[in-house]
């Protein structure tokens, strides 16, 4: 499945008026912070990284992003290819951790 497949399908389960963009956000936000919440348990509480909870929470959170995209008119793929456009003009020979 491609960006824009994705895209498509997510926005069956969108509950759209005229707060959507809004909803978004904040969804976005909160999906988020769950995502911090488990690297942080992991990190510094010593719990287990919960690899099938990890992929749900990214998933939501890419769920968001989507329909972010989607209200925006951008296609998810646009997206995508402008974030590795992005990344390649900055780290050309890839990264390089510096000393």
């Amino acid at each position: 499945m491609d960006f824009n497949e994705y895209q498509n399908a997510a926005k069956r389960t969108l509950y759209g008026n005229e707060q959507v963009l809004t909803n978004c956000v904040l969804g976005l936000a909160g999906e988020s912070g769950q995502v911090v919440d488990l690297v942080k348990n992991y990190t510094f509480r010593g719990r287990k990284l919960n690899r099938k909870e990890l992929i749900h929470e990214m998933g939501d959170v890419l769920w968001y992003l989507s329909q972010i995209a989607e209200w925006a008119d951008i296609p998810f793929e646009e997206v995508a290819k402008a974030n590795i456009e992005e990344l390649n003009k900055r780290y050309p020979a890839g990264f390089k951790k510096q000393d």
